[in-house]
């Protein structure tokens, strides 16, 4: 019996030790780089002050200490300093910069950025060519923490203790040529540098021990049509995300990571809305600050100009309105989705009304976005293309061209059609996808995957939120009234 039970123990221990994680090790002493191969441009690596120092572009070393590691855990202290541009490289060999790179890179880039840059406009987190965040969590000039956790087919990366992206892969997954070997197996660390200069003060990873591979929790043809974007740095975003039907913000984030989908999340903003002043906004900012989000907001009714300043609104990454809700020429408040607030006394002279209000709302109303656009009251949807005649949506497409100002792609109403789609980006206006969902159930922007192929949308058609000092409600200000 005694030897049954000291048997069992001894498999107990060996277990236990086969399974069990090594200790936290150090790739950076803040002393010298001896420790580590330079591949190339050797001179754009440094220690300064204890300090490692990555700057200029096609620098690349990679960590000879480590060694090749499979599972692992890895922290890093970073600081990212305007328009830099670098990658924590890992399961990669001395030809990761080949025609064929071998490993994942972890973005590391904090400023903002648009589609016209769009090797540069993903964000630290990001799985490069896989999986893509465009929203930034932390600052340039300020310490941030940027972990990586990988086990089997499964990463995730984190920023300051948030979790931004996660990637499950399948057994088989899509790569292109190029692509091919950014596979999940082992291979060494490696730090790139390819603009601007990134600082570190840590750099450690423990290694892991084998588990189970991790079901995917999406399936094969998702991944594949994801994976295919990202490669193109296709930006898939909904902007256009309420907390409705039940949906809390952590439901959202974990949808959002689950699919490959980055969200900005908007409350209702205007007159008998949830936020509806100053105050009510800042405490709203108090609830999604710091998460891996976009943070818009919809301008509710043609009074919210005078609700709010326009330092409050600037607060947030973008505005959007749509222009569902006015007062017709009988001075009536239309609101176009409750069909009982909604008076059609002549199709065609209801047209030529909702246009006009179109041209007043987007001229003054200082937004970035022009949401549900083209939608008409549930009776006239059925006569759409011929409603929207060529004259109308010239005009439309013209007051959205001369304000700046970027037209969205509603997966719910499927909304604009393709032809209205194609005249917008013959005009060279910029796209966005929305879902402007009224439960929890946010889909899979269907519709905006759809008119991608049919209207051949390119990466750099897209729209991603400018420059602070370049929003509109700064530039434009508050008009005292909407006119028209």
């Amino acid at each position: 019996m005694k030897k049954i039970i000291y048997y069992l123990f001894l498999v107990l221990l060996i277990s236990s030790c086969k399974q069990s994680s090594g200790p936290w090790i150090d790739l950076i002493d803040g002393q010298n780089l001896e420790n580590w191969k330079m591949i190339r441009q050797s001179d754009q690596f440094k220690i300064e002050n204890g300090t490692l120092v990555c700057s200029g572009n096609s620098g690349f070393m990679l960590s000879e200490k480590a060694g090749k590691v499979k599972n692992f855990e890895l922290t890093a202290e970073v600081q990212t300093s305007p328009g830099s541009f670098a990658a924590l490289v890992f399961h990669t060999t001395e030809n990761h910069l080949n025609d064929t790179p071998e490993g994942y890179q972890v973005i590391i880039s904090n400023s903002p950025g648009n589609m016209n840059a769009k090797e540069t406009a993903v964000k630290s987190g990001s799985l490069l060519g896989i999986r893509h965040n465009y929203f930034t969590v932390a600052n340039d000039g300020e310490w941030f923490t940027l972990s990586v956790k990988l086990i089997e087919n499964h990463v995730e990366t984190s920023i300051n203790g948030v979790k931004v992206m996660e990637y499950t892969q399948p057994r088989n997954p899509w790569r292109n040529t190029a692509f091919s070997k950014r596979i999940f197996s082992e291979g060494y660390f490696g730090l790139e540098t390819m603009a601007g200069e990134t600082r570190f003060k840590s750099f450690r990873y423990m290694t892991l021990p084998d588990e189970e591979y991790v079901n995917p929790p999406v399936d094969q043809e998702w991944d594949t049509r994801v994976t295919k974007l990202a490669e193109q740095n296709f930006p898939l975003i909904d902007f256009h995300v309420h907390l409705k039907g039940g949906l809390t913000i952590e439901q959202a984030i974990e949808n959002a990571q689950k699919l490959g989908i980055n969200y900005g999340i908007a409350p209702n903003c205007g007159l008998k809305f949830p936020v509806t002043d100053d105050a009510s906004l800042s405490v709203y900012m108090d609830t999604v600050r710091g998460k891996p989000i976009f943070r818009g907001m919809q301008a509710e009714g043609r009074e919210w100009i005078t609700l709010f300043s326009p330092e409050a609104v600037a607060k947030f990454d973008y505005v959007f309105t749509d222009a569902l809700t006015f007062t017709d020429y009988k001075g009536r408040r239309s609101r176009m989705w409750i069909p009982e607030e909604v008076w059609v006394d002549d199709k065609q002279q209801f047209m030529d009304q909702l246009v006009g209000k179109i041209e007043a709302i987007m001229s003054q109303e200082p937004v970035n976005i022009y949401v549900n656009p083209t939608l008409l009251p549930a009776a006239l949807m059925p006569e759409y293309d011929q409603l929207w005649t060529p004259d109308r949506v010239a005009r439309v497409v013209k007051v959205l061209k001369d304000n700046n100002i970027t037209l969205e792609i509603n997966a719910r109403y499927k909304v604009p059609h393709p032809q209205i789609i194609k005249e917008a980006k013959k005009a060279g206006l910029k796209f966005s996808f929305g879902t402007n969902n009224s439960a929890a159930d946010l889909g899979q922007l269907e519709y905006c995957l759809q008119m991608i192929q049919e209207c051949q949308l390119l990466p750099e058609d897209m729209f991603l939120p400018p420059l602070h000092q370049e929003k509109p409600v700064l530039v434009k200000g508050l008009p005292e009234k909407i006119t028209g």
